[in-house]
């Protein structure tokens, strides 16, 4: 199993912008390189949903409700997966997770909360 850490969240006004940071200290660059990552979250009450998604030839897909608002990105020889996330409304509220797609590895989730 992979080991994922996420970090970077918090609580911001609407409109407001945090990087969300995904790290896999425990695992080779050349292993990390071949994964397709992925941040998922889940609100209260709600199942969890894809986010948005970066396979290992840096290709990118997101979610219609964060499409313009939301980057990911991420750096193999550091083995990190970045979110930007930028106008940031209430219902983005939630924990975030990072994982490996196909896999079941996931991160500790970070709580990200967005005040009206």
């Amino acid at each position: 199993q992979v080991y994922l850490v996420e970090s970077g969240g918090g609580l911001v006004q609407t409109g407001g912008s945090l990087r969300l940071t995904c790290a896999a200290p425990r695992t080779i660059f050349s292993v990390f390189s071949a994964f397709h990552m992925a941040w998922y979250r889940q609100a209260p009450g709600k199942e969890r949903e894809l986010v948005a998604q970066i396979d290992n030839n840096g290709r990118e897909t997101y979610v219609d409700s964060v499409k313009g608002r939301f980057a990911i990105s991420r750096d193999n020889s550091r083995k990190r997966v970045w979110l930007r996330m930028n106008s940031l409304q209430p219902e983005d509220t939630a924990v975030y997770y990072c994982t490996i797609m196909g896999t079941n590895d996931w991160g500790q989730g970070t709580q990200v909360t967005v005040s009206s």
